[in-house]
């Protein structure tokens, strides 16, 4: 790429176009108070060259501008050359002005009536050439290549016939010893009309071919050279809608501003485009752009019609005030019903908070995942008039669910799908349909979609991770009550029926027997109590979250301390998880740490509870693996929708820090 151009090179342009302004400044003030318009051959006028100077002033600048940022010198220098172009012509014609208005022949006249009335025919190259180069800064390759040479070389033969032609002079005022003519060959004095007309019809003609190459051009972009295409036609678009309510308008004074304008409008912004493509969201701004110009110009055309013809119809006395208010009546009945029209028109996409209620109403009617993320990627066709989505959730199995809208492109773009910085599935969108790169609006409505995906997302693993966990639990408890709980009291049956056939026989043996069973029946009921403290722990019960975690930490080496702040009743999954990952740090604390103390802090944060385990001890080395309790500890965070840590402060020592959402998560 090539690299930005130095501050002395990036500013010859302004420095020369200033100087130029200078010059022109000086000599209006040398014909201050003459209004005289001179004019000689083919309708050349002399007026003030200042509006022409500043023009050339601030295309100069955007040259600067352009130059100083890498990968555009060819559009830098383009602008540059053209800004010098028109700063000449302007110092041309103020110089043409005072050497009319002196009596004596200036040094340079000759030089610069020619500049003035037969080079300056260059002016309309120095305008198509800018969109045949923009963004690339060279011409297309292949066939719109050719013809971008083709339209230049017509351009040059143009202005050269201009340049070369003898045309008539009558009506010039010039001083002697002026020559106006120094290019003229007059051996095509007979055929110069026929030879100009016709070369500047096929100057005409070649304007077409800088449409051609824009629009190939923006329709092969993507990424930012799509969003710089759309800086270019903006500028081209506010400009021809300038130029058509110029015909229709009669703007007085304003006149110069508005040729001001137009010219330098497209220049500005295609330096935007270099600069800052996203300064803002510009297919938003082209659209309303093509809104605002195509109801401005039919309005004003409208408006015209029926000022032309009441003027026709009415008499001269009624016409004025009748026109005036048929012409109000008409703008008022057309603007509304018009706008709305083109505005649907226009505009594929639907309305952001339609399409996010109709998404979020759609997802609560259904229960199925795969109808919810059909829901999902039709949400965001919908929103960004695409013809293909693609939304992929990752199950927790591993196999991916998908659901899809429309027929796969060549071409794709990948979005992770993502929740709570845990990355759970992706959206593929077609490049070329949509922007790679969003505007801010755009991408919160994304955002807004793919947060609805990834909330279904979650609520189908949770689903899943529900069901497996309940089979699980329930394949457990089976399991125990088979083959643990069950044998065991088919023994105290079996013993117990052994002791009554003995107590007549041999009543010793038969005491013997039932003092066995009732040790058994005490291991039984141990079993019980472990099953229903893998259920629920039974000191939560008896003494509270804060009473149980205290009761444990009393039976631990390091002394334990336990505090906590205001807490209303938890949710029993909540105080559950808490009382888990408490006790599994305080017992890590004590098996592994080498701590004096331990404290434990709990705290509702934010709609979360925050459980919080610090020791003295030695901490954890850098590079050792999580076991078999800190993985388990994290997975009781994560199922309620919460996360944890476990931090090895500089001070010395753990810090286990547990966040539990108090609210249910989807």
């Amino acid at each position: 790429m090539q690299r930005p151009a130095p501050w002395p090179v990036a500013a010859v342009f302004p420095l020369l176009s200033l100087l130029c302004v200078v010059g022109i400044g000086l000599l209006e003030l040398r014909t201050y108070g003459d209004p005289l318009i001179w004019s000689f051959g083919r309708g050349i006028e002399v007026g003030h060259g200042i509006g022409t100077g500043l023009v050339g002033l601030v295309l100069g600048g955007l040259a600067a501008i352009v130059l100083r940022h890498a990968g555009h010198r060819g559009v830098g220098l383009t602008l540059g050359a053209t800004g010098l172009f028109w700063s000449l012509d302007g110092l041309s014609e103020s110089f043409v002005r005072f050497g009319m208005v002196t009596d004596h022949a200036v040094t340079g006249m000759t030089f610069a009536v020619w500049f003035l009335a037969r080079f300056t025919a260059l002016l309309p190259a120095t305008i198509v050439v800018l969109p045949l180069l923009f963004p690339e800064g060279r011409f297309l390759r292949g066939a719109w290549g050719v013809a971008s040479w083709t339209c230049m070389g017509a351009m040059v033969l143009g202005a050269l016939a201009v340049t070369v032609a003898p045309y008539d002079e009558q009506g010039a005022r010039l001083p002697p010893g002026v020559d106006a003519d120094p290019t003229t060959i007059w051996a095509l004095e007979g055929a110069s009309d026929v030879l100009v007309d016709g070369l500047q019809a096929l100057t005409l003609l070649a304007l077409v071919v800088p449409i051609g190459v824009v629009v190939h051009r923006y329709r092969r972009s993507a990424g930012t050279e799509r969003d710089q295409m759309r800086w270019l036609l903006w500028g081209a678009l506010v400009t021809a809608t300038i130029i058509v309510l110029t015909v229709v308008l009669d703007l007085g004074a304003l006149t110069d501003v508005v040729f001001f304008l137009c010219i330098t409008l497209t220049p500005i912004a295609v330096t935007v485009a270099v600069v800052n493509p996203r300064l803002v969201p510009i297919e938003d701004l082209l659209g309303r752009t093509v809104l605002l110009s195509v109801l401005a110009v039919v309005l004003v055309v409208v408006d015209f019609l029926v000022v032309a013809a009441l003027s026709l119809l009415l008499d001269d006395d009624m016409a004025q005030s009748q026109v005036v208010l048929v012409v109000l009546m008409t703008t008022v009945l057309l603007y509304s019903p018009l706008r709305q029209r083109l505005s649907r028109w226009l505009s594929r996409r639907s309305d952001p908070y339609d399409t996010v209620a109709g998404l979020a109403s759609t997802l609560e009617t259904t229960d199925d995942g795969g109808e919810q993320l059909a829901a999902v990627a039709e949400a965001v066709a919908s929103a960004f008039g695409v013809g293909y989505v693609s939304v992929e959730v990752e199950r927790s199995g591993g196999e991916l669910l998908v659901a899809t809208y429309g027929d796969r492109p060549a071409e794709t773009r990948d979005l992770p799908i993502s929740y709570r910085d845990v990355r759970v599935g992706r959206l593929v969108l077609p490049t070329r349909g949509l922007r790679s790169r969003l505007s801010r609006r755009d991408e919160e409505l994304l955002g807004d979609l793919v947060r609805q995906a990834a909330i279904v997302a979650r609520t189908s693993r949770l689903a899943e991770d529900l069901v497996s966990a309940r089979e699980e639990e329930r394949r457990r408890i089976r399991r125990d009550l088979h083959d643990g709980l069950g044998p065991a009291l088919s023994g105290v049956v079996f013993q117990l029926e052994s002791a009554r056939l003995m107590v007549d026989k041999d009543p010793e043996t038969a005491k013997t027997q039932i003092t066995g069973v009732s040790a058994h029946v005490q291991d039984v009921v141990a079993d019980v109590r472990r099953l229903v403290h893998d259920l629920r722990p039974p000191a939560l019960d008896d003494r509270g979250l804060v009473g149980a975690l205290r009761q444990q930490g009393e039976h631990l080496g390091p002394e334990v301390t336990v505090t906590a702040g205001e807490l209303d009743p938890l949710p029993a999954a909540v105080e559950v998880a808490a009382y888990r990952i408490a006790s599994e740090a305080m017992t890590n604390v004590a098996r592994h740490a080498g701590a004096t103390r331990c404290a434990v802090r709990l705290e509702v944060v934010d709609s979360a509870l925050l459980v919080e385990i610090e020791d003295d001890g030695v901490g954890v080395a850098p590079d050792a693996e999580a076991g078999v309790g800190l993985v388990a500890l994290r997975e009781r965070a994560t199922e309620l929708g919460g996360r944890a840590e476990v931090t090895c402060p500089s001070t010395g020592g753990t810090v286990v820090r547990a966040l539990l959402p108090l609210r249910s998560v989807p």
